[in-house]
């Protein structure tokens, strides 16, 4: 297995991890068509419980734990 001739300066590690971390962006939300909460893509909304327009979580309201 080929093994690196020189040490990787801090330099050129600091600017590949740049690279890299800059890609990253924030999760892409969407207003739940029920509630219009935000909800992360291709997940339950967690204040109402539905997806794809049924409820597939029951979700536990204020009045409900008091």
């Amino acid at each position: 297995m080929a093994t690196p001739k020189r040490k990787t300066s801090h330099a050129r590690t600091s600017q590949r991890k740049a690279n890299w971390l800059g890609a990253l962006s924030a999760p892409a939300t969407q207003s739940c068509p029920k509630c219009g909460e935000a909800t992360l893509a291709h997940h339950a909304c967690p204040s109402c419980g539905y997806y794809k327009g049924r409820q597939v979580v029951k979700v536990k309201t204020d009045e409900a734990a008091s």
